[in-house]
C-alpha cells in the first residue's frame, strides 16, 4: 500500500430516509472534498439502522439504494471512492465479534449518547446489547479497513476515542508476535541504510532519553516510506513505541466543520422534526415549503417592521445569500420595505439552482439501476479484499489461524 495508513478515511451513513439538505451541507459535501485527498471508504451502514429501527426494517431496504443514488448525484465519485454496503462486508461483524471478547462492559456504557439516546427516544426499547454495542460495531467499521482518519462532529468524537482505546488494548494484548524484534529490525532495513540509522536513533532518543519530538519525527519518517510494506510498517511502529506490533492502528477524528443546517422552522432540518426539504425535492414543493415557512411573529401586516434575527428564513439567508443579498434582507426587513414573501424568493432562487444539477444527475441513476448494483458490487468486493486482510491478522494474533 503506498499510502500511510494515516490517509485512509472511513465514514458511513445509516440508511433511515431520504437523504434532504442537512445531509448534503453536514455530511456529503465534506465527502465529496475528502475524496479528492484521501484514500475515502464510504458506506450504508445498515447495521447501525437496525439498532434503533429492528421493529421496522422495512424503511431500511427501501432507503438503502434511494440513498446511494443520492451519494452519486451530488458527486461522490466511484472511482474516486470506495461505495460500500456493511451488511455486505461480513468481516465487519466477525471483527465486532472478536472485539466484544477483550472489550470492557463499562467502556461501552459510559459512551456519552447511550443515556442520551435512550433518554431521546423514549418510545423505543432501546435495552438491547446490539444498541449498547453500537459504538463497538463502530469501532470494528474503522477499524477492519485500518482507517486513520474518521470524519466526526464533536459530539462524535468519545466515539472514536473508544476506537482507539480498543485498539490499544488489542495492541497490548496480542502485538507481541513470535520474533518480533528480529521482524522489525529485518523490516528497519528495507529502508535503507541512512533511514534505518536515523530510525534507529530516533528510537534510542524516544526510549532512552523519553524524547517526544523523536518518537514524533520517527512516525513521520515510517509514513514517508514507500518501500514496506503495511505491516512491516505497523512493527516499526510498535518497535518505535516500546510495545509489540501495531496490529490495529489508532484512529484520529476528523472534526468537520460546523454545519447546522436549518429546517423550515429554524430548528435544525431533521426528519424527527418535520422541517426538511429533501434532496430531490420537486420544485414546486420545495417553492410551496419555503413561500409558507413562518416569519417574524411581529409581521403582522405587511408594513409592520421585522427583525430578521426573530426569522427563520433569515437562517436560510445566511446559508444561501451573499453579503449583498443579505444586507438588502437586513435593511428592507427592519424598514419594511418589502413584504415577506418578497424576502423568501431569493432563498428559493438558490435552493432550486442548488438541486438542479443533483436533480439531473440523479434520473440517469434512477433510469439505470443495474449500473448503480453494479457500482456497488465493485465497491463491496474492494472492501472485502481489504477487510480480509485485517481480519487474517487478528486471527493469527489472537491465536485462530490453525487448520
Amino acid at each position: 500500500m503506498a499510502l500511510g495508513a494515516n490517509r485512509r478515511v472511513l465514514s458511513g451513513m445509516r440508511p433511515t430516509g431520504q437523504l434532504h439538505l442537512g445531509h448534503y451541507h453536514g455530511v456529503l459535501k465534506n465527502w465529496a472534498s475528502l475524496q479528492h485527498e484521501y484514500e475515502c471508504y464510504f458506506f450504508v451502514a445498515d447495521w447501525h439502522a437496525l439498532t434503533t429501527d429492528y421493529e421496522n426494517p422495512a424503511i431500511i431496504g427501501s432507503s438503502v439504494w434511494e440513498m446511494i443514488i443520492d451519494w452519486l448525484a451530488v458527486g461522490i465519485n466511484p472511482s474516486e471512492a470506495t461505495l460500500f454496503i456493511q451488511s455486505r462486508v461480513p468481516e465487519h461483524a466477525e471483527l465486532h465479534l472478536l472485539l466484544s471478547m477483550i472489550t470492557p462492559l463499562g467502556w461501552l456504557e459510559r459512551v456519552p449518547t447511550y443515556k442520551d439516546q435512550q433518554s431521546r427516544l423514549r418510545e423505543k426499547d432501546l435495552a438491547t446489547y446490539g444498541f449498547l454495542g453500537y459504538p463497538l460495531l463502530q469501532s470494528a467499521d474503522v477499524l477492519i479497513y485500518k482507517a486513520g482518519l474518521v470524519p466526526v462532529g464533536e459530539d462524535q468524537v468519545s466515539h472514536i476515542e473508544i476506537a482507539r482505546e480498543i485498539a490499544r488494548r488489542f495492541n497490548h494484548i496480542y502485538g507481541r508476535e513470535t520474533g518480533f524484534e528480529e521482524k522489525a529490525e529485518a523490516a528497519a532495513r528495507k529502508m535503507g541504510r541512512r533511514n534505518a540509522k536515523l530510525y534507529a536513533d530516533l528510537r534510542r532518543r524516544y526510549q532512552e532519553e523519553g524524547d517526544g519530538e523523536a518518537l514524533e519525527r520517527g512516525r513521520a519518517l515510517l509514513e514517508a516510506q514507500q518501500n514496506i510494506s503495511l505491516g512491516d510498517r505497523e512493527r516499526l511502529h510498535g518497535y518505535l513505541e516500546g510495545s509489540g506490533k501495531m496490529i490495529l492502528p489508532e484512529p484520529q477524528a476528523l472534526l468537520t466543520p460546523q454545519a447546522k443546517m436549518p429546517g423550515l422552522d429554524g430548528e435544525k432540518m431533521s426528519k424527527s422534526y418535520g422541517n426538511v426539504i429533501t434532496l430531490r425535492e420537486s420544485p414546486e414543493s420545495v417553492e410551496q415549503k419555503i413561500r409558507t415557512m413562518p416569519t417574524d411573529p411581529a409581521r403582522v401586516r405587511r408594513t409592520d417592521p421585522g427583525d430578521p434575527d426573530k426569522c427563520p428564513v433569515w437562517k436560510l439567508h445566511e446559508v444561501y445569500s451573499g453579503d449583498d443579498v443579505r444586507a438588502w434582507v437586513q435593511s428592507g426587513c427592519r424598514s419594511a420595505a418589502f413584504g415577506c414573501l418578497e424576502c423568501k424568493q431569493p432563498v428559493i432562487d438558490a435552493v432550486l439552482a442548488e438541486q438542479a444539477p443533483i436533480r439531473e444527475r440523479s434520473e440517469e441513476f434512477v433510469r439505470d439501476p443495474d449500473a448503480v448494483r453494479s457500482i456497488i458490487d465493485e465497491g463491496c468486493e474492494a472492501a472485502r479484499a481489504v477487510a480480509r486482510e485485517t481480519l487474517e491478522e487478528v486471527r493469527a494474533a489472537m491465536g485462530l489461524d490453525y487448520r
